[in-house]
């Protein structure tokens, strides 16, 4: 699992790339070639398992989670080396993000994991990719913050700030809360 997560992780890294690379609405539309590949492929994305896993399973979330953090920081450092216009965006909307303080940021994280959650929910019930191909430019074009993806531009921004402290767990429990709505609402269990 820890191999898959990695590969997830490296799957919405090579997305972020492309939103930096692209930005704008191109961007947000280029970054859904990480979530497909996600799905298509089956492995594990925190943000697309936080809404399904059971509370005994969070070390499992754990591991997912670290292993697609792993990915992504390997994603940002290919950006970071690279150079040039990705890195200046990432720099700006880590500036922006950091900007917002801890509430909005947690806001903004519970709406990115909501739109996750469903995308992956809706394309695991119908086999179809549409929810994913408009979730998740929806959520960029919003303003929501996807915390594996954000290593990406953590990395390559050299977000090393105090702020950074706060902001990453953060969004981080943020996307997991809005991951679970859909349970909470449904009435889905936990165990």
């Amino acid at each position: 699992m820890n191999r898959q997560s990695l590969l997830a992780g490296i799957l919405i890294g090579l997305g972020a790339y492309g939103f930096l690379a692209l930005g704008g609405i191109p961007g947000a539309i280029i970054f859904a070639f990480g979530l497909i590949g996600v799905v298509l492929s089956g492995t594990p994305l925190y943000t697309g398992r936080a809404g399904v896993m059971p509370l005994r399973e969070t070390g499992s979330l754990a591991m997912i989670w670290l292993f697609n953090v792993i990915g992504c920081v390997l994603l940002g450092l290919l950006v970071l080396s690279i150079g040039g216009e990705p890195v200046q965006r990432a720099q700006t909307v880590v500036a922006g993000r950091l900007a917002q303080g801890p509430w909005r940021s947690f806001l903004r994280a519970v709406g990115c994991g909501l739109i996750i959650d469903l995308a992956v929910w809706l394309y695991r019930s119908s086999k179809n990719v549409l929810p994913v191909l408009f979730g998740v430019p929806l959520f960029i074009l919003c303003g929501f913050y996807h915390s594996i993806a954000d290593v990406v531009y953590l990395v390559a921004a050299k977000a090393c700030s105090w702020d950074v402290l706060w902001y990453y767990p953060v969004i981080v429990l943020g996307n997991y809360a809005g991951c679970n709505l859909r349970r909470i609402v449904l009435g889905e269990s936990f165990k």
